[in-house]
């Protein structure tokens, strides 16, 4: 029986090219795309993906079910891979939409790019959105055949922060620098988009793919 990979719909997300690019990747796994809270604790690794307003997500899996589900999935030390919004409503809370308590798997906090200060001083253009460089925080089978300083593919207006060094998987430098990969234990999470981030991107989804943490 072939191993079940749930891609989470909750209604927001780059779901499609983010299932796509698995398939392309995949090796006798089976993607599916869900939305059912009992398909996603029954899967053998989910992704979490997202786009979108994080008090309209969170909303949406507290509505559904969905939130606990994760919640189980991260508990039973199955892979979960979190992506943009994924990882943000990973954390324990985000300040978009005047505040917003988040999943709390971590203990990063959201915040607005708008409201910071680059390194001279002056305010961050948002969103962030192109290419960038990533560095690599540890050693860790997710980066497998991935250089330190790969570019990967962002858009995003908020980004995390406050998290322990030995969760830090990877920063990026955006007039500050900021969390771009996150990790603990069977969860990996990153602000950039794999699924956009040409060959490299596919190495990371293949990692997963393969990944027993």
């Amino acid at each position: 029986m072939s191993e079940v990979v749930a891609v989470i719909d909750y209604g927001m997300g780059n779901l499609h090219s983010a299932g796509k690019a698995l398939e392309k990747v995949a090796s006798g796994q089976q993607i599916v795309i869900t939305g059912d809270p009992d398909q996603v604790r029954a899967a053998n690794r989910v992704v979490f993906p997202g786009v979108g307003a994080i008090r309209d997500c969170i909303a949406v899996l507290r509505e559904t079910g969905l939130d606990r589900a994760i919640l189980d999935v991260i508990a039973a030390g199955k892979p979960v891979l979190g992506i943009c919004v994924g990882m943000q409503a990973l954390m324990a809370r985000s300040e978009e939409n005047n505040g917003v308590d988040c999943l709390g798997v971590f203990g990063g906090q959201v915040t607005f790019f708008g409201e910071l200060q680059n390194d001279t001083g002056g305010r961050l253009k948002v969103p962030h959105m192109g290419w960038n460089q990533v560095r690599q925080g540890m050693a860790h089978p997710m980066w497998a055949g991935i250089a330190d300083n790969t570019r990967f593919y962002f858009v995003h207006s908020y980004c995390v922060t406050g998290l322990v060094d030995e969760e830090v998987a990877g920063r990026c430098d955006y007039g500050l620098s900021f969390a771009a990969a996150a990790t603990r234990k069977n969860v990996f999470a990153v602000q950039f988009h794999p699924e956009k981030s040409a060959d490299a991107g596919l190495t990371l989804l293949e990692n997963f793919l393969r990944w027993q943490p």
